[in-house]
C-alpha cells in the first residue's frame, strides 16, 4: 500500500475516535486517553503537528500521525529531534503495513523538517509494534514511567533512530 499524507480534518478526528483496537490494543482507542482526544479535535493542531494518511490508491483515511518536531536551529536549517505518534485503522494492522507506514511518516517529516533524530514511546508490552519499528532501525532505549494530567501513570519504552 502507498500513502498519502495531509493535513488532518474534523472528519478524520471523528473517524479516528471511532476506531477500536481488540485487547490488549484497546488501550490505544482514543477514548482512552482524554488528553489525546483533546489534542486530535483541536484545529489549531491539524496540518501542523496532526497529519492523515490515506490509501493513495483508494482515497481512504488508513491512519493518522503526530509528528512533533523540537525547537528548530535556524542556522543550521533543521530541527534536533521529531517525536513520533501514530496509529494505523484496527482492521489494517497484522496485516505487514506498519513498516511502510512508519516509513512514510519519517519520509515526511525528513522532507519538511530535516530532523537529526527520530523518537518515540511505546509500550513495553507491545512486542508486535517493537518489532515493527526495530523493522525499520529505531533502537530501545530506556524504561520509563510518566505521570500524566489525571494523575495516571504510565510505564513506556523510547525508542529512538537516526533520521
Amino acid at each position: 500500500m502507498r500513502f498519502t499524507i495531509r493535513p488532518l480534518t474534523e472528519t478524520d478526528a471523528v473517524a479516528v475516535a471511532s476506531w477500536r483496537y481488540p485487547a490488549p490494543y484497546d488501550v490505544y482507542d482514543v477514548p482512552e486517553d482524554p488528553s489525546l482526544e483533546d489534542e486530535l479535535f483541536d484545529p489549531d493542531r491539524w496540518g501542523v503537528s496532526y497529519f492523515a494518511v490515506d490509501d493513495a490508491e483508494a482515497g481512504d483515511l488508513v491512519g493518522f500521525y503526530e509528528l512533533v518536531a523540537s525547537d528548530p536551529d535556524p542556522d543550521r536549517g533543521f530541527v534536533p529531534e521529531v517525536e513520533i505518534g501514530l496509529g494505523l485503522r484496527p482492521d489494517l494492522t497484522g496485516r505487514a503495513l506498519g513498516s511502510g507506514f512508519v516509513e512514510a511518516g519519517l519520509a515526511f517529516s525528513r522532507e519538511r523538517w530535516h530532523p537529526r533524530l527520530f523518537a518515540l514511546d511505546v509500550f513495553p508490552w507491545n512486542e508486535r509494534a517493537i518489532r515493527c519499528y526495530e523493522h525499520v532501525g529505531f533502537e530501545r532505549g530506556e524504561v520509563y514511567v510518566r505521570r500524566f494530567a489525571s494523575g495516571n501513570e504510565v510505564t513506556f519504552l523510547r525508542m529512538t533512530r537516526p533520521a
